[in-house]
């Protein structure tokens, strides 16, 4: 508990208006979009500059209080979730577009601001920021540097460390440092910038981010195609790679997700296919015509039984939607919805998606499965009951298979979603102790006391995943 003179000095700070400790408030930032894991705080402080956050960590590290920073509390591995305690920092009134600067192609923005009104604002000026994770619409910048979120458009335009070329953050015992600027060469040092996109708010706290803009597409065409058999999809994707095609999109949805996510969206998906893929591509209208083309005549010589073009943006827009509703749809099937994010290289697709079936029917357990084919990260998502101890631990061990599987096919355990406390206990199988010992040491020399997020990245037991319900 923190004690009434520390309540006092956070007040003092930010204002008696920003500081909750009611057992109400507390409950509301007790827990994130993931399932299962929740833990209460002891404190919610929301600062209104970079000053006010600087001094809050000066207190927090004078008593040894955790700290934890908080978008929206999308993400999906636990990450801000309060496991030990302390103060959630709250980032609601630092949610402003500071600079746009058409000279350099950057946008400056605080952590606070909503993704999808950071893209609709600089689209106004013909300018395009490519990242697009499916909770863009509530999801906020800061979030998504904390775990590197990447989305449907990460095929071609990468995910958000490739766009952050600046931070201001604030460390541990409240010094406030710059990494980075609107610099397109920079090697002064070490990377610092992008040490800190992905530390899931572990080293330090980011209170500005400047951000790489690019001219918007002329022009986007998309497309859907039909498959009778998965492998066929799968290989679909590895076959336009190699025809050295690099769509905006290339997105995979398996049967059972066809099926709720049309139930869900009724825009008219077929539901009697094994699968389908989504693929975009945008640039110079020559250029889309070309690759569209060449695409359309890759899915057929793959065994597509069908592809069809949208009729218009609205069909697209659409189908778009549908995609990024499919963890939404699947979460109306049953109380708990496990969703992971296994990575492979987009060779290896139709290696895992065969793998994660034949895992499925090994443990009973019916694994829907969607994704960014196109980059190798697929979902495979498990509607089961949180209740149901039993069909847990087959949940568990079947998760376990997954992960297993993807590294010795040269994957990850995670592409998108971080590692926070969902995936932390299977960290070690991906990097090696040497890899965790490395990372522990960058960790202790900016944290020494442990205060920024503790319980995320680092697991106690390596062998099981930790599951917190409190």
């Amino acid at each position: 508990m923190i004690s009434t003179k520390v309540l006092q000095e956070f007040q003092s700070i930010v204002g008696v208006e920003n500081v909750d400790d009611s057992k109400a408030g507390r409950l509301v930032y007790s827990y994130d979009a993931t399932p299962q894991f929740q833990s209460m705080p002891d404190a919610i402080v929301a600062p209104r500059t970079t000053k006010e956050v600087a001094e809050l960590l000066k207190v927090c590290n004078a008593h040894q209080i955790p700290i934890v920073p908080r978008g929206s509390g999308t993400n999906l591995c636990a990450g801000t979730c309060p496991s030990e305690g302390g103060i959630v920092l709250l980032f609601k009134h630092m949610n402003r577009l500071l600079e746009l600067d058409h000279e350099n192609l950057t946008v400056t923005v605080q952590p606070g601001i909503i993704t999808l009104d950071l893209i609709n604002e600089v689209e106004k000026h013909g300018l395009f920021y490519p990242p697009d994770p499916s909770s863009m619409k509530i999801s906020t910048i800061g979030g998504n540097v904390n775990e590197n979120s990447g989305g449907l458009r990460g095929l071609k335009y990468g995910v958000t460390r490739d766009y952050v070329l600046g931070l201001e953050a604030v460390l541990a015992n409240g010094d406030i440092i710059r990494t980075g600027g609107k610099l397109a060469k920079d090697v002064a040092g070490y990377d610092l910038t992008r040490l800190l996109v992905g530390s899931e708010g572990t080293l330090a706290i980011i209170t500005e981010v400047t951000l790489k803009l690019i001219p918007m597409p002329e022009s986007k065409k998309t497309l859907l195609a039909l498959y009778e058999d998965m492998d066929a999809a799968a290989k679909t994707v590895s076959s336009i790679i190699a025809d050295k095609i690099i769509p905006t999109t290339l997105e995979f949805l398996d049967q059972p997700t066809l099926k709720v996510v049309e139930d869900f969206v009724k825009i008219g998906l077929p539901t009697d296919v094994k699968a389908v893929l989504l693929i975009e591509q945008d640039g110079h209208p020559d250029i889309v015509a070309r690759d569209i083309e060449n695409i359309t005549k890759i899915c057929l010589a793959e065994r597509a039984v069908s592809v069809q073009a949208a009729k218009s943006e609205e069909e697209a827009e659409a189908l778009r939607t549908a995609r990024r509703s499919a963890l939404s749809a699947l979460a109306r099937l049953k109380p708990t919805t496990i969703l992971e994010d296994a990575t492979v290289p987009r060779s290896q697709i139709a290696n895992m998606v065969k793998a994660i079936n034949e895992i499925a029917i090994k443990h009973q357990l019916n694994i829907c499965t969607f994704g960014h084919a196109g980059d190798g990260n697929l979902h495979p998502t498990v509607p089961t009951d949180a209740r149901n101890s039993e069909e847990m631990e087959r949940v568990e061990l079947a998760f376990a298979e997954i992960f297993a599987h993807a590294i010795d096919l040269g994957g990850t355990i995670t592409g998108e979603h971080g590692v926070g406390m969902m995936k932390a206990p299977y960290l070690e199988w991906k990097l090696g102790k040497e890899g965790i010992a490395a990372m522990k040491a960058i960790k202790s020399a900016l944290d020494p006391l442990n205060i920024l997020n503790p319980g995320k990245i680092f697991a106690k037991d390596s062998r099981k995943r930790v599951v917190i319900s409190k």
